[in-house]
């Protein structure tokens, strides 16, 4: 189940309706910072991006519209130049620099997504970019950042090294540090998809975006509420990369550390600082999802939509599929983006199948006899469950003399049919080890 944050749009030192308090006791009101990006920043980034970014399709899903009682609809900027929506924001800030600062050229520090979009926004801008990257990037979003123009470096082996490596050399070359989510023109490029989804669908009640750093989030909630105040906004956060919720919690960004999830899109250890007055503001709630419901939705995107999606851009649909009652709709979800790598892709198939029944591994130990493994092997040819892979270990410390242990790999049709393939296992005798 999805964990929920919702906060509301009231001003930090505003006492509640039901307080009790007269006037000449309410302490006073602070009153709000200004958002410093407007609607008309992301509709003069919409003129700037036109021939530029695509207007991503809007594709509606009979599966999640059935879970959530309403129309859902797919916002794909997985479809988007370069595989997601960091095109939009890159182009914006890079458009928006001087002569002088153009000729400088432009840095940018990113693992993938965001070091697309500025190799491919720079080259269209005829600007020079240098993009460093961390040692252990996937190798086509290493290829591909090259493609589009770039010079890539590697350095570092966790984002934060090669954020500071990037930093370093802005300062030592005078080259513009493009940040990839703290920044106004940032911000109003992403707003763009706001922009979109409403002109695509007049009718949306919800809006469910992925949450990294916050641009996305926040761009999408500033165009959107200035516009349709009544649409709700909301953010999906991994849990175990969910910087937002304590941060709302305290009223200002909070660094968390120990991050785990394969959501690598979204996975920031800190708020931006722009974005997060934004998204305090703005933005209606903030959900996060587990690792089993992003694989289970990944796989549902690449099965029921034929659409392929990384993790952080599946991360809408999970939120969908961990508690779809709890949407109004019409609602769209955006698939923020469609770079993953395929060595990655493969293991969270697997684990997505997994979680979904469609996968089952069993460890369990048989007599050291002929015959042995043909007849387990019978057992689950009668309840149709088809064999992926077997290991067969006959010499280990833990096994009796006459004992071996398979280790088998099964594809299976759902968790009824794994209970099934359990219990006739269990009825002829099997004992499956944990």
């Amino acid at each position: 189940m999805a964990a929920h944050t919702p906060h509301p749009p009231r001003p930090p030192h505003e006492p509640r309706p039901d307080s009790g308090q007269t006037d000449a006791e309410l302490p006073p009101v602070t009153p709000p910072v200004a958002i410093p990006v407007t609607i008309e920043d992301v509709r003069e980034a919409h003129k700037m991006l036109s021939g530029v970014a695509r207007a991503t399709a809007m594709e509606g899903s009979r599966y999640l519209s059935g879970l959530v009682g309403a129309p859902v609809h797919l916002k794909c900027e997985n479809l988007q130049r370069t595989g997601s929506f960091k095109i939009r924001g890159a182009y914006v800030r890079i458009a928006g620099l001087s002569a002088e600062e153009r000729a400088a050229g432009v840095v940018a520090a990113s693992a993938g997504n965001h070091a697309q979009g500025v190799a491919l926004a720079a080259s269209l801008l005829g600007v020079r970019s240098t993009v460093f990257m961390p040692v252990g990037a996937p190798l086509p979003k290493v290829a591909a950042t090259r493609e589009y123009g770039a010079e890539v470096r590697l350095h570092g082996h966790v984002v934060d090294e090669t954020l500071a490596a990037a930093e370093e050399y802005a300062r030592e070359t005078g080259a513009v540090f493009i940040h990839p989510f703290d920044h106004r023109d940032i911000i109003a490029g992403q707003g763009t998809v706001g922009l979109e989804i409403l002109e695509q669908c007049p009718e949306v009640r919800t809006i469910v975006v992925g949450i990294g750093g916050g641009g996305l989030a926040a761009g999408i909630a500033l165009a959107v509420k200035a516009l349709r105040p009544d649409v709700k906004v909301v953010g999906v956060q991994a849990a175990g990369a969910a910087c937002y919720p304590p941060s709302l919690a305290a009223g200002h960004p909070v660094a968390i550390e120990g991050l785990s999830t394969m959501a690598d899109g979204i996975k920031v250890g800190r708020p931006g600082d722009v974005p997060f007055g934004i998204v305090e503001r703005l933005v209606d709630e903030v959900r996060t999802v587990s690792e089993d419901d992003l694989s289970s939705a990944l796989l549902l995107c690449l099965e029921r939509a034929k659409l392929v999606v990384e993790p952080a851009g599946a991360s809408p649909v999970a939120a969908l599929l961990a508690d779809p009652g709890s949407f109004e709709g019409p609602v769209v979800a955006v698939l923020s983006g469609g770079n993953v790598d395929p060595l990655l892709m493969q293991r969270i198939l697997r684990f997505g199948m997994a979680a979904g029944g469609r996968y089952l591994s069993l460890r369990l130990r048989l007599s050291d006899r002929p015959g042995a493994l043909e007849t387990l092997l019978g057992v689950l040819t009668v309840v149709d469950a088809n064999i992926v892979d077997v290991g067969h270990v006959r010499t280990d410390p833990r096994l009796g003399l006459t004992e071996v242990e398979v280790e088998l790999h099964l594809e299976t049709k759902g968790p009824e049919h794994c209970d099934e393939v359990r219990t006739a296992l269990a009825e002829a005798g099997y004992v499956v080890l944990e």
